[in-house]
């Protein structure tokens, strides 16, 4: 890695406030190179990060952090505001267990002024911040939203736009608009207004002038006045326009690598008050040139390869199980992300009314395939999962049949539309959550342990959860036909390497489990992917071992029937314990007068960490020694309690 003598000496943002320009663009450009070497190496989001270096850098230059407070939407960028920030000797530990964590975290470090990990939030944080600020009378402090292009798509953020112009309140909001490309004249006649306007000079003349208009005896001359500067500038920026009727004083948009005039824009629009809007244009993956020209490719990257050997493994069987048999494995597996895509396209050649909706989510959920062989029938609603979900209740009385790709944390976000726009109507809208379960390196605001919790309250929903390739084939057959909604919810990585049959999929029946393997005393119940894990606990414990396949509609008569020939009940899932599967089948057998020993193995009440995915199950004690342990102590106090 190149020598970075300035970037060495920064330990806070309070050692910006003496370097001079040059040297601030030197830091810049050493900045640049220190975060592409090392997120190469550790992995972890990188194009964003390169885009917004100079924002970054002019930020903490100008403004007084932490007391000043720069809320960053969604934190995919935030990489550069780590470094600046002491936490440079920890970047390469970013997404891993006991490292820095993915996104700014109010845990982590005072500059991080509000945790974030989904998008769409900064401006409605910001705004609550700048309340409490003036209840307080702290005129001094102010309040930076910076919030990319695609994250202004969302609902959330017009509504906090809106409230704030309404308010007037005192903060700013920085566009980082990565996506729009401006002629060169018309960029440089709108640096030139925005240097001109941001000015507190030209700033008191406004104002001055204003208030001399309103006293005029013609009420019309300041509506006229305020007219000609809109038209002024919309010649230079149509899309100030709609920020000018928020009630925002829109400057822009200027060129988010042009380091002098950030800092010089920044230092006017610090001087003013009220609700500013500072259009910027950045290049996503700057000073990459492969970031650069294949910048969803480079969102992220993974760590450079190492030999790692595999810890706290036992083996399944000593011989090949039943359960191996039945699953006839095929290597390499597939990731579940693949069989969903392959699927899709599948069905969809035979499925002419098959439609695929996804909440800005088309490479990360598997929909490119599709995108590109059936283009007219995806559709990417950007950032807004309230109206992907109810698109696909409207499509669904329009006579097609929409399929939501969406992961199981953002699903979170359209919890009302799925009840109060397709379950209650009873819609067939079929939901491919992605993502369940543990994430790994994304950590607690990207975790999908709630998705079981809460769809499984929800009346007409049918769900299902997968334990192999194959499973998850036939469930998406399965919940495309049923004429209800529907979900299918997966893991991310691959599967357990079971191979999908050429053959037409066949449904499965509703509601119905599968008997794996036969057994006494000990019945063991998997939810989900760790199928393999809950084979091993069946097989060192001689018992039976079921694989749900249904959380709801449950398996009444297999569980009931099970459940009275069997001593204790194991059940094994990845999402959270409480409200999950298990406690389902809690209630059934409560509700039928059978009590008995059940001990659930799942994400308890808490968030799961950053990490790798094996590391977190380990947290958990989901690996198989660990719940081999368990379980034995847990059959010996029922043994002492005989």
């Amino acid at each position: 890695m190149n020598p970075t003598p300035l970037l060495d000496q920064i330990q806070s943002p309070d050692d910006l406030k003496s370097l001079s320009l040059n040297d601030l663009e030197s830091l810049s450009m050493e900045l640049r190179q220190f975060l592409i070497g090392s997120v190469l190496d550790s992995g972890g989001h990188f194009a964003s990060g390169l885009g917004v270096v100079e924002l970054t850098v002019a930020l903490h230059h100008v403004f007084n952090t932490p007391h000043d407070k720069i809320i960053w939407d969604v934190g995919h960028q935030a990489y550069p505001h780590k470094i600046l920030t002491g936490r440079k000797d920890q970047i390469h530990t970013i997404r891993k267990k006991g490292g820095l964590g993915p996104f700014p975290s109010l845990n982590e470090s005072d500059y991080d002024a509000f945790g974030v990990g989904h998008s769409s939030t900064s401006i409605s944080a910001a705004l609550g911040m700048a309340i409490g600020a003036k209840h307080h009378h702290d005129e001094s402090q102010q309040l930076i939203a910076v919030i990319g292009d695609g994250a202004l798509t969302a609902g959330q953020a017009f509504e906090a736009l809106n409230h704030a112009g309404d308010l007037k309140a005192n903060l700013l909001v920085i566009l980082n608009d990565n996506n729009m490309s401006i002629s060169p004249n018309v960029g440089a006649l709108s640096t030139m207004l925005t240097r001109t306007l941001s000015k507190p000079a030209i700033q008191s003349i406004r104002e001055s002038g204003a208030k001399f208009l309103e006293n005029l005896p013609f009420p019309q001359a300041l509506d006229l006045a305020k007219r000609a500067e809109t038209r002024v500038k919309s010649a230079v920026a149509e899309q100030s326009i709609i920020f000018e009727e928020f009630g925002f004083q829109y400057f822009g948009p200027i060129d988010g690598h042009d380091l002098p005039t950030l800092i010089t824009t920044l230092k006017n629009l610090k001087q003013k008050s009220g609700p500013r809007f500072l259009h910027i244009t950045t290049k996503k993956g700057k000073g990459y040139a492969k970031a650069e020209a294949e910048p969803v490719k480079f969102h992220a990257v993974s760590a450079a390869k190492r030999e790692s050997s595999p810890a706290d493994k036992i083996s399944a069987t000593q011989s090949e199980s039943h359960l191996e048999k039945k699953l006839e494995k095929q290597k390499p597996s597939l990731t579940y992300t693949q069989v969903f895509s392959q699927w899709l396209c599948d069905m969809a050649e035979i499925e002419p009314d098959l439609m695929a909706i996804t909440p800005a989510m088309c490479e990360g959920s598997g929909l490119v395939a599709f995108s590109q062989r059936f283009p007219h029938r995806f559709f990417d609603t950007a950032i807004a999962e309230q109206h992907a979900v109810t698109l696909g209740a409207g499509m669904a009385l329009g006579g097609v049949k929409p399929v939501v790709a969406i992961y199981s944390t953002f699903l979170q976000r359209a919890y009302d539309q799925l009840i109060h726009d397709v379950a209650i109507q009873n819609l067939n809208v079929t939901f491919a959550i992605d993502r369940a379960g543990i994430v790994g390196p994304d950590g607690a605001t990207h975790a999908g342990t709630f998705d079981i919790a809460y769809l499984r309250t929800i009346p007409n929903m049918v769900i299902m959860a997968p334990s192999s390739e194959e499973e998850c084939y036939k469930m998406l057959t399965t919940a495309y036909h049923y004429p209800g909604p529907a979900a299918v919810r997966y893991p991310r990585g691959k599967g357990i390497g079971t191979q999908i049959s050429d053959e037409p999929i066949e449904k499965i029946e509703i509601g119905k489990s599968q008997l794996l393997q036969e057994g006494e005393s000990l019945l063991v119940i998997n939810i989900g992917p760790l199928i393999e894990n809950a084979a091993t606990i069946a097989n060192h414990f001689g018992g039976s071992l079921l694989d749900l396949r249904f959380v709801k509609p449950l398996d009444r008569e297999m569980l009931l029937k099970l459940a009275r020939s069997h001593q204790a009940i194991i059940t094994i899932e990845d999402g959270a314990i409480m409200g999950g599967a298990g406690s389902a089948i809690n209630e059934l057998l409560a509700s039928e007068g059978i009590f008995m020993p059940i001990k659930h193995f799942g994400i308890k009440d808490y968030y799961p960490e950053h990490g790798e995915r094996e590391e977190i199950l380990a947290d958990y004690g989901l690996t198989p020694k660990k719940m081999i342990e368990e379980t034995e102590a847990f059959l010996s106090l029922l043994k002492l309690a005989q």
